[in-house]
C-alpha cells in the first residue's frame, strides 16, 4: 500500500482516513486514479475537487468504506462494495464490528487487484465471470465455511474475531491466519479460473503446480487425515499448499499479494536494509521502485528476502512471532515468478 498525502495540505494520511486531522477536509479514495482526495463540501452528500463532483459510497454511512464514486455513476457503491452480495446482520453490534474489519481487509485486497490491472467486476455485471462476496455467520444447525465457488467467495464473519481466529490458527497448525490472508487466498481461486483455466498458461501451470484434474475432495481428505508429505517445505510455501494443485496456486497467489503490497509500503517509506555486520550483499537492499511497476520478478524477490529478515528481527525484538514465518525455496520462487509474469503480462496489455 502506498503512502497517501492530503491533496489540500500535504499531511500524510492512512488509506482508511475519511478526513484530514491537520486541515479538517473530508477525504475519500478514488479508485480511478488510486488516490486519496481532499474534498471541499458542495452539500451534505456531494463533494468537489478540480470541478469534478464525487459522493461517498453508500456504505460510508456504516463507517466501513471511504471510497468515492463519481456523481452520476450507475452504482451508488464503489467498485469494492459493489462486489458484496451478502453482509452481516447489522442489528447485532458485534457483527457490525466484524464487518468493519472484513471491509478494511477487502478494500485493501481490491486496491491490490486494481494496481495489478486485474479484471474486477461483480456478478451483477456478468453472472458467469464476475466476483462477489457473502459475509455470513454460523447458524444453530449450520456451520459456514470460508471458501470459493465459481466466483462467489464466502467469508465466515467469525474470522474477524481475533480470539476465535487465533484458536483456529493453532488448531490447524497454521503459521499465519488473517482476514486479509483469507481474502487473498480465496480470490486466488477466482483468478485461477480467469487467468489459467482454458488459457495458454495452463501448460506451464501444470508443470509448476501439478495435475489439477486429480480428485480435489479426496486430496483434501488425505491431507486432513495424514498431513503434509515429508519434505513438503522444499516445494510448497505452506503445508496446506501440498494438499492439491488448486490450493498450491491459491496459497502461492496469496503470498504474491503479500509480497507486492508490503514492498509497495516499504518503497513509499524509502526503506533500505543494510545490516551492519553483514558481509553478504544479498542481505542488503534499497527498495527504490514500486513493485507494481517492476517486470523482473528477480528484482522483487531480491528486495523481499532482506526485508523479511529485517521485519522478523524487529518483531523478535518486541517479543512477538515472526511477521513472515515462511521460506521461499527455488521451487516456490518459480511459482511466484510465474504468477507475476501472468499478472504483469495482463497489466502490460492494459497499458
Amino acid at each position: 500500500m502506498k503512502l497517501f498525502t492530503c491533496t489540500h495540505c500535504g499531511e500524510i494520511l492512512y488509506f482508511e482516513n475519511t478526513w484530514c486531522a491537520h486541515c479538517g477536509y473530508s477525504t475519500g479514495f478514488y479508485a480511478e486514479n488510486s488516490d486519496l482526495l481532499a474534498l471541499s463540501a458542495k452539500n451534505d452528500e456531494d463533494f468537489q475537487q478540480n470541478n469534478i463532483f464525487y459522493k461517498y459510497c453508500t456504505n460510508h454511512k456504516f463507517d466501513v468504506c471511504n471510497w468515492l464514486v463519481s456523481t452520476g455513476s450507475k452504482s451508488a457503491y464503489c467498485v469494492a462494495c459493489d462486489l458484496n452480495r451478502t453482509i452481516p446482520n447489522l442489528q447485532e453490534q458485534r457483527y457490525r464490528n466484524y464487518w468493519h474489519s472484513i471491509e478494511a481487509a477487502k478494500h485493501r485486497l481490491v486496491y491490490s487487484l486494481l494496481k495489478l490491472r486485474l479484471p474486477v467486476f461483480s456478478k451483477r455485471e456478468d453472472l458467469k465471470k464476475g466476483l462477489c462476496f457473502d459475509f455470513v455467520a454460523d447458524e444453530k444447525n449450520k456451520k459456514i465455511f470460508t471458501g470459493h465457488d465459481n466466483g462467489l467467495i464466502t467469508i465466515n464473519i467469525a474470522e474477524a474475531d481475533d480470539i476465535k481466529r487465533e484458536m483456529m490458527r493453532k488448531n490447524m497448525n497454521e503459521a499465519y491466519r488473517t482476514v486479509l490472508g483469507h481474502f487473498r487466498h480465496e480470490v486466488g481461486h477466482y483468478y485461477w479460473n480467469r487467468l489459467i483455466d482454458g488459457t495458454m498458461n495452463i501448460n506451464m501451470y501444470e508443470t509448476l503446480f501439478g495435475d489439477y484434474k486429480k480428485d480435489y475432495g479426496n486430496a483434501l481428505k488425505q491431507y486432513y487425515a495424514n498431513g503434509a508429505p515429508a519434505g513438503w517445505a522444499q516445494d510448497f510455501i505452506s503445508a496446506y499448499a501440498s494438499s492439491h494443485p488448486w490450493e498450491d496456486w491459491a496459497e502461492t497467489w496469496a503470498h504474491y499479494l503479500h509480497i507486492m503490497d508490503t514492498l509497495e509500503t516499504a518503497h513509499y517509506f524509502d526503506v533500505r536494509v543494510k545490516p551492519l555486520p553483514a558481509k553478504n550483499a544479498n542481505m542488503c537492499t534499497e527498495i527504490n521502485d514500486d513493485p507494481y511497476n517492476v517486470a523482473d520478478f528477480k528484482q522483487i524477490i531480491n528486495q523481499w528476502l532482506p526485508l523479511t529478515y529485517a521485519m522478523n528481527s524487529l518483531n523478535r525484538s518486541m517479543g512477538v512471532a515472526d511477521i513472515y514465518p515462511f521460506i521461499i525455496t527455488p521451487a516456490v520462487m518459480k511459482k511466484l515468478s510465474f504468477i507475476h509474469n501472468v499478472c504483469f503480462g495482463l497489466k502490460e496489455r492494459h497499458c
